[in-house]
Order: C-alpha cells, then sequence, then structure tokens
C-alpha cells in the first residue's frame, strides 16, 4: 500500500491527509508543534465523515485508520512514496526543513512543498537530492477544492513532476504543470490581479463590497466554475476565440491597462474597503463559516462529477 509523510499537520496539512487516506494511502503525520500533532487524527477523521455525507469518502472509518502519529520526522518519512510538506510559509523554515527531508527521506522518495507563493529554488538549491524537490501548491481546502500546481525547479527532474503528476491524479486531485518558475504560481496571480481591481472599485466607490461579491458568486464564478478564461472566451464569440480577441480586445486592453499600485493596498485603501464590507466576525464564526463553505463545495463536487464533460 503506498505511504505518504504529511509534515505540518495545520490546516492545509489535515486536508492533505483526507486526500490520500480516502484513496487508500496509509499517512504518517508529524508536526513539531505537539498539541496540533496530537489533534490532528481525530479532526481529519471528522473531515474525512463529513465528505463521506456527500458521497465523497466511501468508509470514513477504514480511511481514518490508515492515519498514523509519527514521533519524528525522520519516522515520518520513512518509506514513503511523497512527502507532502506543509509547513510555515517562509524560506528560512523551508530550507531548515528541507535539509531534515532529504536527509531522512529514501532516495526515491518526492518531496513536494505546499506552498503557495515560494518557488522551490529559494530553499532546495543546495541539497544533494534537490532533483526530486518540487511545489504542489493546492488551494485551501484541498480535500474538497481538487485543483493541484505542480512546479519545478530548473533542477527538478521531468521524470519527478510526471511522477508526481500521476500519484496526485491517482487520488482524486487534478494536477496542472506550471511549466517554469513564477512566483505565487498561476492560480494565485490570476486571484491577485482580481482582489487588486477587487479593491479598486470598492475604494473608488464604484461598487459596495457586498454587491462586488455577488458579482462573483452570481455571475463570473458560475461559469468559471466549470469553464476556465479561455473557453469562457471562445464561448463569447462565434468564431471562438481569436474572433474575441478581434471583436473585445481592445475594450479588454482599454479596462485592464491601469497598473495595480502599492496603493490599492495601503492601509487607507484596506479601511476604505473594511468599512464598505462592515463585518467583523468572530474566531468561532470564521470557523462556522468556513465549515458551511466547505460543505457548499463538497455539493459542487459532487454536481460536477455527475454532469457529462464536454470535449
Amino acid at each position: 500500500m503506498p505511504t505518504v509523510g504529511i509534515v505540518g499537520v495545520g490546516l492545509i496539512g489535515r486536508a492533505w491527509s483526507n486526500v490520500f487516506s480516502r484513496a487508500g494511502w496509509n499517512v504518517q503525520l508529524y508536526d513539531a508543534h505537539a498539541q496540533t500533532l496530537e489533534a490532528a487524527p481525530e479532526r481529519i477523521r471528522q473531515s474525512l465523515y463529513d465528505l463521506a455525507a456527500h458521497g465523497l469518502v466511501d468508509d470514513p472509518e477504514a480511511a481514518a485508520a490508515r492515519i498514523s502519529i509519527a514521533a519524528s520526522l525522520e519516522e515520518a518519512v520513512a518509506g514513503v512514496d511523497l512527502v507532502q510538506e506543509s509547513g510555515p510559509e517562509r524560506v528560512s523554515d523551508k530550507i531548515a526543513i528541507y535539509k531534515q527531508l532529504d536527509a531522512a527521506a529514501g532516495p526515491d522518495t518526492i518531496l513536494a512543498s505546499s506552498s503557495s507563493a515560494i518557488v522551490a529554488s529559494r530553499f532546495t538549491e543546495d541539497l544533494a537530492g534537490r532533483s526530486r524537490c518540487l511545489i504542489a501548491h493546492p488551494v485551501n481546502p484541498p480535500h474538497v477544492v481538487p485543483i493541484v500546481e505542480l512546479c519545478g525547479a530548473s533542477w527538478t527532474d521531468p521524470a519527478v513532476i510526471a511522477r508526481a503528476r500521476k500519484i496526485y491524479d491517482s487520488v482524486g486531485q487534478v494536477a496542472v504543470e506550471v511549466k517554469k518558475e513564477v512566483d505565487g504560481f498561476i492560480l494565485n496571480r490570476m486571484q491577485a490581479v482580481l482582489l487588486s481591481e477587487a479593491f479598486r472599485l470598492v475604494s473608488e466607490g464604484y461598487v459596495t463590497a457586498e454587491d462586488l461579491d455577488k458579482t462573483i458568486a452570481h455571475g463570473l464564478g458560475l461559469r468559471w466554475s466549470f469553464m476556465g478564461p479561455f473557453e469562457t472566451i471562445e464561448l463569447n464569440a462565434p468564431g471562438g476565440l481569436r474572433d474575441y480577441c478581434e471583436r473585445f480586445g481592445p475594450t479588454m486592453y482599454g479596462l485592464s491597462k491601469l497598473p495595480v499600485t502599492e496603493a490599492l493596498w495601503s492601509e487607507e485603501n484596506i479601511d476604505k474597503v473594511a468599512t464598505s464590507w462592515g463585518k467583523s466576525p468572530k474566531p468561532e464564526q470564521i470557523a462556522e463559516k468556513s465549515a458551511w463553505r466547505d460543505n457548499r463545495l463538497a455539493a459542487l463536487v459532487v454536481h460536477k462529477r455527475e454532469q457529462k464533460q464536454y470535449d
């Protein structure tokens, strides 16, 4: 039975544990924070039962039984096929962790980081086994949002990328390859542009924050839940993508040519957006709404799986 070592069992690490355990993998957990590690198996078990209610996990108890706690990082990565590291998003921490991982994991073990913005070359350059290191960037929460962006450094073995892609696809994720390193990878760069424009439109008084959210949730987001931007514009002109660009390219350029500046993310601008948003939820309310979000996403995943894909 294949085995994954999960290093770092916060929100993302626990979600990865859900993904691999429900797919039939053994899961070995490690976290330097003892209380976080101790609480993780039960929290993962609950998440498995939450998805079972949607039909996304066949046997949550069997999946939970495949999860074990390791006494050390070395024990967590011993004999595993893949390490999924989900530690702090700081280069110094990544360098320290990967030095340990490279020394402890077997030579054929893939070392993958869940980093959301830091490219692999910034923390793997000096490793003897740097050719087996890559980014496998998920989207929160990865146990219900299946995309995972694979991005290696210039020294990452292409065969490792190909092997990793097969692994993630086999456990129900949707793997895409980022062909060369770029900070933030693909999804976060797309998200950053949209968020910056959202801050601009709200702070300059064109729309309230609540109404802007509605344009995505009840507009763009409906199409984007099953089509990407290129497929979307292909259907918005009778001649497809090139026809769309000929018809609307100048308009799209005109609408998007304003630069993203530091001022958009200044304290003054953030205050304007926060005031427009007008909500100050407590941590327990955030947790409650996050659970609601996960259930909505799970239901959407089920719906998408049941629908015929257009080839």
